[in-house]
């Protein structure tokens, strides 16, 4: 017998609506969103700007918004969301199980407490250790974290640097189920070879030319000024680095990026593009680069090798070690600029070499989709 799964999440995200509908039409589902607000347009910190998503997020599964409550309303902060009704509205789904997304939420904490020996809490998350740093902070911050995932009856783990954290945190093997993180792969893979084409003829990057790509917000935790000066050490005439998004930075990434006081001929910016837009983005460019000081995932990165393109990531990037191999990319260490400009250098002395690379990456990211995913949680809630 199917059973009902009630879903917990801010508010609509591009990653997640699509498995929620995929969901519906296998379970009887129903979405809460927490954060409030029905509108699709969020200001987002890191874009700098309102942000309204260009595919459907509201279509095909059944959702509601929750009454916030909350001062100073957001999902970047623990107070930002309280649902005063939150358990109530639960309790009226008469759910079989709860899936929730993240627990560094007033509202959140309380429902996973409130449900726990209740009906079986499954938790989603894409946390990492890869920054974990050993003092005392840290310490308290393990002991509270522990307590937290006593809460919980298993988790999706999304993939090996997420399952080492929550093993850290008590969940045991048989506890951890793999949802892989995904995006959609059959939308990124469409060939868009007249739009691909369009945007290297904007900025003159002839074909036998490379693209170096860096999608994302343009702060300082995915570190794009890292990127640039590596770029600036290749000083090649068929060398062309695209930085696309908005963010705090992006000033100061222009200025750097500066010729005596003209942009280099080989340097580029687009601003933030919307979701139907990047699959054109991902295929114009030749190598996809994510330089993150931290990263739990980096979907980007599934993005960019769903479109076929080799990758070049750093080890704080947490998907790195699931997904960027020999054969489709390389990996550097973080912040290390020798390193990086070396890992540049090496990628792009062989233009064919990329495109075998970029061939390898959609051969690997066909095995990470959001039917896996979905299956996994379909198997395991209904067994």
């Amino acid at each position: 017998m199917t059973k009902k799964l009630a879903i917990i999440s801010t508010h609509p995200i591009q990653y997640y609506a699509p498995v929620f509908q995929l969901l519906a039409k296998r379970m009887n589902i129903k979405v809460f969103y927490t954060a409030g607000n029905s509108s699709l347009k969020k200001y987002d910190i890191g874009f700098k700007q309102k942000i309204e998503w260009d595919i459907p997020l509201l279509e095909g599964y059944e959702y509601e918004f929750l009454e916030n409550s909350a001062k100073n309303k957001g999902s970047h902060h623990f107070n930002g969301i309280i649902n005063p009704n939150a358990i109530s509205k639960l309790k009226n789904f008469h759910p079989d199980a709860i899936l929730i997304y993240g627990w560094a939420y007033k509202s959140h904490l309380k429902i996973i407490r409130y449900f726990k020996n209740k009906i079986p809490v499954y938790f989603r998350g894409d946390s990492t250790l890869l920054n974990q740093k050993s003092d005392l902070k840290n310490l308290l911050r393990s002991l509270f974290l522990t307590w937290v995932y006593k809460h919980v009856d298993a988790a999706f783990y999304v993939g090996t640097a997420n399952k080492a954290y929550f093993k850290k945190y008590g969940l045991k093997d048989e506890q951890l189920i793999f949802a892989p993180h995904s995006i959609d792969n059959k939308r990124f893979g469409e060939i868009k070879n007249k739009e691909a084409l369009k945007l290297r003829e904007q900025f003159s990057i002839n074909d036998e030319d490379i693209l170096i790509l860096f999608a994302g917000k343009l702060e300082p935790i995915k570190n794009p000024e890292l990127l640039l000066s590596a770029f600036k050490k290749l000083d090649s005439t068929n060398l062309h680095l695209l930085f696309v998004g908005n963010g705090k930075i992006e000033k100061s990434l222009k200025e750097q990026a500066m010729n005596n006081g003209q942009l280099s001929m080989n340097i580029h910016f687009l601003n933030f593009q919307n979701q139907t837009q990047m699959p054109a983005i991902y295929q114009a460019c030749d190598l996809f680069c994510l330089p993150s000081n931290s990263e739990t995932w980096g979907l980007a990165i599934n993005e960019a090798m769903a479109s076929g393109k080799a990758i070049l990531a750093s080890n704080k990037v947490g998907c790195a070690v699931d997904l960027v191999k020999a054969k489709n990319g390389r990996i550097f260490k973080h912040g290390d600029l020798m390193d990086l400009t070396q890992k540049l250098i090496a990628l792009t002395q062989d233009k064919y070499e990329l495109k075998k690379m970029g061939e390898n990456s959609l051969k690997y990211i066909k095995n990470w989709g959001f039917e896996e995913q979905v299956n996994a949680i379909v198997k395991y809630v209904n067994r």
